[in-house]
């Protein structure tokens, strides 16, 4: 949890997940998103309940918790006083705040589903706001902010593929896929039909004033063909590396065994082709290049 609070009213917010670099207060404010600067400070409430405790105090005598003050354990910074707490504190333990996150105003409003025609509320995912349609689990991604969908969602898979080959997206060809275009919930236009990336196959609909639609499994197959093309991009690069080195250390072999000016005349007569540039990735992007296209 990383909180912000509001200079006017207060109101504080969990910004641990929000892209956007300024954000909406309830009370109409402009909140900058920014990381807060810690400061030591000394330990006299408990994160758990407020109350005052003895400097030197191990536990909470109200409700018995601990009291933690070591630096490497306190990550949550108190948006009132900058004082460092445990993250899962519900006080701060200088200034003894409450630690209470509001929920992000929502930006946007109701709009029809462009694959059944459901009502779509508005809503928001840490911070980016979108409509979720109740029926089809369809994703309308306003304005410009698809990019920022996309990196959360990214972020989430790796987290929970840490360890595991992300899966191919085996039905991303859009030769195969069946052809329906759709109207921007929006201003009711028939929207672009885009080839994401222009070679993943995976086909988005794209109102260029209003924003993208997403049917139920595109976000999760647009991650999916990201991770692919960054760990495809690792293992070519792995093999290449091994090549060169079992290409040298042979070379290294035949020069002990025969002598250079041996070794020279057949490399002038059969020189192998050595890969000097980084290895093609195929369709797919790698991470660091999707990230430079996005951010730059």
């Amino acid at each position: 949890m990383k909180l912000i609070a509001c200079p006017v009213c207060h109101s504080q917010y969990d910004v641990a997940q929000i892209e956007a670099e300024r954000f909406a207060c309830r009370c109409g404010e402009s909140l900058e998103n920014r990381p807060l600067t810690a400061v030591d400070a000394v330990v006299s409430r408990c994160g758990s309940c407020g109350a005052h405790v003895a400097a030197e105090a191990e536990g909470c005598g109200y409700c018995g918790s601990a009291i933690l003050r070591d630096p490497d354990k306190l990550s949550l910074i108190c948006p009132e006083c900058f004082a460092r707490n445990a993250d899962e504190s519900r006080f701060c333990v200088a200034c003894g705040v409450a630690f209470r996150p509001e929920p992000l105003v929502v930006e946007g409003h109701e709009v029809g589903c462009p694959a059944c025609e459901t009502r779509m509320p508005p809503s928001h995912v840490a911070g980016i706001p979108l409509n979720e349609c109740p029926g089809c689990h369809g994703l309308w991604v306003p304005a410009d902010h698809f990019d920022s969908l996309v990196r959360k969602a990214l972020r989430a898979r790796q987290e929970r593929h840490a360890s595991a080959d992300p899966p191919r997206v085996a039905s991303a060809n859009p030769a195969r896929q069946s052809l329906a275009y759709r109207r921007c919930p929006e201003c009711s236009q028939f929207m672009l039909r885009n080839n994401y990336r222009r070679s993943s196959g995976i086909i988005l609909d794209e109102c260029r004033a209003h924003g993208t639609w997403l049917d139920s499994d595109e976000l999760e197959q647009v991650a999916g063909f990201i991770l692919e093309g960054e760990r495809g991009a690792d293992r070519a690069e792995s093999e290449a590396e091994r090549w060169r080195g079992e290409a040298a250390a042979s070379r290294s072999a035949r020069v002990s065994e025969a002598g250079p000016a041996a070794v020279r005349a057949r490399s002038r007569a059969a020189r192998p082709a050595w890969p000097t540039e980084r290895p093609r990735r195929g369709l797919a992007f790698s991470l660091v290049d999707f990230l430079t296209d996005i951010l730059d």
